[in-house]
């Protein structure tokens, strides 16, 4: 990883030990045919299934919206070695009231770690930054450790039905970031 390049990109997001790099097309296609492009590290068990809809996701949001940035998908790297230990991000652009929908994921062996809910204190906080009032997100109802994530990064259950949890966090419209 050429460290200069990635942390000095503004289009990352920087956290104290992981920098989230925005998909661009090449690496989406990457990641769904599982095949690294030179020079990327990638952990064991990534892309995994959720990666790869991600990047299939991102993929469609393209070709009908154009670049979803600042709402786009981004690849989780650690800091420290470079290696991609999964993905997260935004799900499309924001919509009419200025709600987002968020996801993300860690290959197994980096979980219980705190990865997760800092990636997606980041992405709660670039979400407010760029104007979004609300950020949802919703998990299996039995899958504790992300909802434990999101309750983390200041998101709390508003909602749930036979099979998920319904989790959001939300601002005035005309809030800035803290």
């Amino acid at each position: 990883m050429d460290d200069a390049t990635d942390l000095s990109d503004s289009q990352n997001l920087l956290t104290e030990r992981l920098l989230l790099r925005p998909l661009d097309p090449g690496r989406a296609r990457r990641l769904i045919s599982g095949t690294p492009g030179a020079g990327e590290r990638w952990g064991p068990g990534y892309p995994d299934d959720g990666d790869r809809a991600g990047a299939e996701r991102y993929l469609r949001v393209l070709a009908a919206h154009g670049d979803p940035l600042p709402f786009g998908a981004y690849e989780i790297r650690r800091r420290a070695d470079g290696l991609t230990i999964g993905g997260a991000g935004f799900h499309g652009p924001a919509d009419g009231r200025g709600r987002v929908t968020i996801g993300y994921g860690l290959v197994p062996f980096v979980r219980g770690r705190g990865y997760a809910a800092e990636a997606l204190r980041a992405l709660l906080e670039h979400a407010r930054g760029h104007g979004a009032t609300a950020v949802d997100g919703d998990t299996d109802r039995e899958n504790l450790a992300s909802q434990r994530v999101m309750a983390a990064a200041g998101m709390r259950l508003v909602g749930e039905d036979e099979r998920l949890r319904y989790y959001a966090v939300s601002w005035a419209p005309d809030a800035e970031s803290s």
